[in-house]
């Protein structure tokens, strides 16, 4: 049924249409700003969004589409745009030490001072606050003044400014300029304290002290004035950074993205300027994984681990999830809801406090397992050291955390299977491990293939456990990047772009990411397709 809108009056017409006007106009405000703060992707996010809606809840013709607007923008924001960056960041070199934009790192640069003259000490002192002078000692809203007092002490010189309020002093804008005049000996007031001093230090930074030579000196520390000049000075025509104080020439070098030194015929000579900033280094990180030695040997080592624990996690806890629900539905087993309730306990507890209690049982020196096998064999296994060990430990722990939720599914699954099919098995003198193999194990894998393909995709990525568990660790050994032998590629990926020794490399944790969003998005379409196959 098509909707029917009443047609609006004039004045109710030409009303919608400024207040829709309004909200365009606010919003391209908005978009502007977030621009102008540099960041584009997010300003485009934004303009999408926001006209967009404007634009269906303010139209008629879109009228359906009010119910679906939420949603898909919800997935654009919190889905499309994330993984648009992570794409965008793959190819770049974006990393710890390449952070800003080349126009970011050109201003910081230029910010940069040296000293280049004299060094004076300075004082604050506080004016005198009696009643003969209270008038002129306070501003007009009651804040103290203060006197700036340098003293050259190589040439036994004292300079003093005129009374000053400093918290008049902008914290934005230009800088504020004053100046000082010699005087013979240091005035007897009262001096300020260094936490004074501390206090007001963004206000005093922003002064410009004027000698009566018409030297200027600036704030270089919580004691010190001096005469400074910026460090660098660069030539937009040419692109070139001077070092003023020592007259080293610098160039941007594109392909990585910092400052680098260069010779009299201008060739780089390796001496790099930090900050770096950021550049596109097109498939530099992915063909990185594939032929850095130091990256290449742990991504194949951790891929195959990865790959491996999903399906060893998988086949463990789904035959565990198989067995432990026949039994529970035995008939002739007695007390099974008590042995049902106990099953299902792993499910019940929060998977990262079994995680840590299990971190603690199998403590090397402390823990119960290592005692009782101690007691026993007279043996102390190193789980946490060992690498083969430590993967055993981790299948341990992650199928104990596993098998109830699939033991709770077979639980159900069983219901549907008819009790003639045992009869008839029973008939023929079939056991309990043949009617295990040949009537439920087959009639459960069908229906049971789709969540054993999301499992296999959810332990690709089960970051928590690996984390809470080991770590990663034990580490690998001649690797350019922090790798450890119980890491998946998840885990590899966030140590990549978080734990590397002040050179982390967030483009090579993309680049990894979007391969790992591939795989499983494989696996999510061939979870469909099995789904698809199941339903037939």
């Amino acid at each position: 049924m098509q909707h029917i809108t009443k047609p609006l009056a004039p004045l109710q017409y030409w009303g919608k249409r400024i207040i829709v006007g309004l909200l365009y106009l606010i919003s391209f405000y908005l978009v502007l700003t977030i621009y102008l703060q540099g960041e584009l992707l997010f300003a485009l996010l934004v303009l999408i969004v926001v006209t967009t809606g404007i634009f269906v809840f303010s139209n008629a013709r879109s009228y359906r589409w009010r119910y679906l607007f939420p949603g898909v923008s919800a997935i654009g924001i919190f889905v499309v745009f994330p993984l648009l960056c992570t794409v965008l960041i793959a190819f770049t070199n974006y990393s710890g030490s390449n952070q800003l934009t080349f126009e970011r790192v050109l201003q910081q640069l230029q910010t940069q001072r040296y000293f280049s003259g004299e060094r004076f000490q300075f004082k604050l002192l506080e004016r005198a606050e009696d009643s003969n002078e209270a008038s002129s000692n306070t501003s007009n809203n009651g804040e103290k003044q203060y006197q700036l007092l340098l003293e050259n002490r190589k040439l036994q010189k004292f300079y003093l400014s005129e009374p000053l309020v400093l918290t008049d002093i902008a914290l934005n804008g230009m800088a504020t300029n004053i100046t000082v005049d010699t005087i013979a000996n240091e005035p007897s007031l009262k001096v300020a304290s260094l936490k004074i001093i501390t206090q007001h230090r963004q206000h005093l930074q922003r002064l410009n002290v004027t000698l009566p030579t018409n030297e200027m000196v600036t704030m270089s520390s919580l004691r010190q004035f001096a005469q400074q000049s910026p460090r660098f000075h660069f030539d937009s025509d040419t692109q070139i950074l001077t070092n003023q104080e020592t007259n080293e020439r610098y160039r941007p070098n594109d392909d990585i993205g910092f400052f680098e030194q260069i010779d009299a015929r201008n060739n780089f000579n390796g001496k790099r300027l930090e900050p770096g900033y950021i550049v596109g280094n097109g498939w530099t990180n992915f063909t990185k994984i594939l032929t850095d030695e130091g990256i290449q040997k742990p991504f194949l080592q951790i891929f195959i681990w990865t790959v491996t624990f999903s399906l060893l996690t998988v086949l463990f806890t789904t035959l565990l999830g198989m067995v432990f629900a026949s039994l529970v539905q035995w008939d002739a087993l007695k007390g099974k809801a008590i042995y049902r309730l106990l099953l299902i306990l792993p499910y019940a507890v929060p998977g990262f406090i079994s995680i840590l209690v299990f971190k603690g049982l199998f403590n090397q020196s402390f823990g119960e397992i290592n005692l009782i096998l101690d007691a026993l064999f007279g043996i102390r296994p190193e789980w946490f050291n060992d690498p083969f060990l430590a993967k055993v430990m981790i299948l341990i722990v992650n199928t104990w955390l596993g098998y109830p939720y699939v033991m709770i599914v077979c639980m159900g699954l069983l219901k549907a299977i008819p009790t003639d099919l045992y009869e008839a098995s029973a008939i023929d003198g079939a056991g309990v491990w043949q009617n295990f193999t040949r009537i439920t194990m087959p009639l459960l894998i069908k229906p049971l293939m789709p969540l054993m393909i999301a499992s296999f995709a959810f332990n690709f990525n089960n970051f928590v456990l690996i984390q809470l568990l080991t770590e990663g660790h034990p580490a690998m050994i001649g690797t350019s990047t922090p790798a450890g032998h119980t890491d998946l590629l998840v885990s590899y990926t966030y140590r990549i772009a978080f734990e590397g020794s002040g050179t982390q490399d967030f483009g090579l944790a993309a680049a990894i990411s979007v391969i790992i969003f591939l795989l499983v998005s494989g696996l999510a379409l061939f979870q469909m397709r099995m789904t698809k196959l199941s339903q037939n």
